[in-house]
């Protein structure tokens, strides 16, 4: 498609950072749940055969990994580096919860997100 509308540096803009907020949005969205329900969520975690410290851990990590990769994805010129931080909580987290046992509506949906990010961190700067 080769309209005109995608050629104005505005427009272009506008849709350039729609884009990134609403494929933030799902990310954004698990933040409060994971910090609210911290313990319950351990437990999730622990039951996929990770220790209780470590699943701590890591959950602190990926509650670091969905602030700091939206906001930088969403805002400013490190959207490379908030690409890094989604992908880095998304990959072992699709691993963990939706492989084994396999989640085939939920792999492909996260493989989706992980195609978005990866355009965004492989993307050359405007």
């Amino acid at each position: 498609m080769n309209s005109s509308i995608f050629k104005n540096k505005g427009i272009k803009t506008f849709f350039d950072f729609f884009a990134r907020v609403a494929i933030s949005s799902i990310f954004i969205s698990a933040i409060p749940s994971k910090i609210t329900g911290f313990e319950k969520t351990v437990e999730l975690v622990s039951s996929k055969g990770i220790p209780d410290p470590i699943a701590s851990i890591l959950l602190v990590g990926a509650i670091i990994c969905l602030t700091l990769g939206s906001g930088f994805f969403i805002f400013g010129e490190n959207q490379k580096i908030g690409s890094a931080f989604l992908l880095l909580f998304l990959i072992p987290t699709t691993i963990i919860f939706h492989v084994f046992p396999f989640h085939q509506r939920a792999v492909l949906m996260n493989l989706g997100l992980i195609g978005g990010l990866l355009i965004t961190a492989l993307r050359e700067p405007n």
